[in-house]
């Protein structure tokens, strides 16, 4: 039996001897014989430059160097026989090989740090890490590259370097734009697939200073209103000295999203749309406003982010400018602004930032 992990749920194999190799964390698929002989995919061109790094391994943290070594998109056919989630119904599977260099003094056990690693598409939206698990012995081939037909090294010494594939499922038609790896202690590390903009400009997203029609609700009816970005600015950690920061919060950088909304509807909103704006970043990461209160001026927030007064109502026919804070791990950066409504026909959109 031949199980697959999919975001923390398990995938099953259909049962059966033909065709799947591999252990812990490899990626591996039957191949139809009309297949077997099919030359494999060439990889994608990428940044491969290895870069500093640590790893958090039960609280302690390793120094590395980590680089993404090749990268191969793989058929919905690779993975017919397992049992995924329906979350990634329509997906393909991209085979990402990394490597890892112990630059520390103490060997390490069982390192995996290529789970630190994910794919993410032009607007942010990252892919879906999947670990299949192989405990037939007499399953031999396979549909993945080479080197996804194993786990990485089980120990590895000062100095030595390992490699591990990583299997990410992203949608059809739609091409990877970012490596990105993160780890808590040396925040993002990203490189860039192709030209970075996932060979087809803006994916579908807005620029800066478009407009684009949304739903919000008051009283529980539904109000048209429109919703244009008009900036996005990085601001420095300074800027917050005013308030109480966790550690982590402390090593972040706080980003300023401003968003216009204009009521075309004819019923009074409350102005609590702030909380539904997002920065997706490089990363991978959906960047939720965080709140600071400042009532030493008029308006709440913090110097250069000020939304609207307390009470205010947003009227019909009238416009309001809101500002929301958003901090961002040390090494991510932004790739999209994001905005969903509230109520019937509500959907999420984006823009595309510098």
């Amino acid at each position: 039996m031949r199980t697959a992990s999919v975001a923390g749920a398990l995938a099953l194999l259909v049962t059966g001897c033909g065709g799947f190799a591999g252990g812990g964390g490899a990626a591996d698929a039957a191949k139809k014989p009309d297949e077997a002989s099919s030359k494999p995919a060439p990889p994608l061109p990428m940044e491969t430059a290895a870069k500093k790094a640590t790893w958090t391994d039960r609280d302690r943290t390793r120094r590395l160097k980590v680089a993404p070594e090749r990268l191969v998109q793989g058929k919905e056919s690779d993975l017919e026989r397992v049992r995924l989630d329906s979350d990634v119904d329509g997906m393909v599977p991209f085979y990402l090989t990394v490597s890892y260099t112990n630059t520390g003094e103490e060997t390490l056990d069982r390192p995996d740090p290529e789970n630190n690693f994910t794919i993410t598409l032009a607007d942010g939206t990252p892919g879906r890490p999947i670990a299949l698990m192989n405990t037939n012995p007499l399953a031999t081939e396979s549909a993945a590259p080479e080197e996804c037909d194993h786990s990485g090294p089980a120990t590895l010494a000062a100095g030595r370097t390992g490699k591990a594939c990583r299997i990410v499922m992203l949608p059809k038609a739609r091409t990877p734009a970012i490596v990105s790896y993160t780890d808590d202690a040396s925040g993002a590390l990203t490189w860039k697939i192709g030209d970075g903009e996932g060979y087809a400009g803006t994916n579908g997203l807005m620029t800066v200073g478009q407009s684009a029609d949304a739903m919000w609700q008051a009283d529980n009816r539904d109000v048209p209103m429109t919703v244009t970005l008009t900036g996005l600015r990085k601001g420095g950690i300074g800027d917050l000295n005013r308030f109480q920061l966790s550690a982590d919060q402390k090593k972040m950088t706080p980003y300023y999203v401003t968003l216009r909304y204009r009521n075309t509807g004819a019923h009074v909103l409350l102005p609590t749309m702030q909380d539904n704006v997002g920065v997706s970043t490089a990363g991978g990461q959906q960047l939720r406003p965080t709140t600071f209160m400042d009532f030493s001026a008029p308006g709440n927030g913090i110097e250069g982010c000020r939304s609207a007064v307390a009470h205010t109502r947003l009227k019909p026919k009238s416009s309001l400018t809101m500002c929301s804070v958003h901090l961002m791990p040390e090494g991510d950066q932004p790739v999209a602004v994001t905005f969903e409504g509230e109520g019937r026909g509500a959907h999420q959109f984006g823009w595309r930032v510098p």
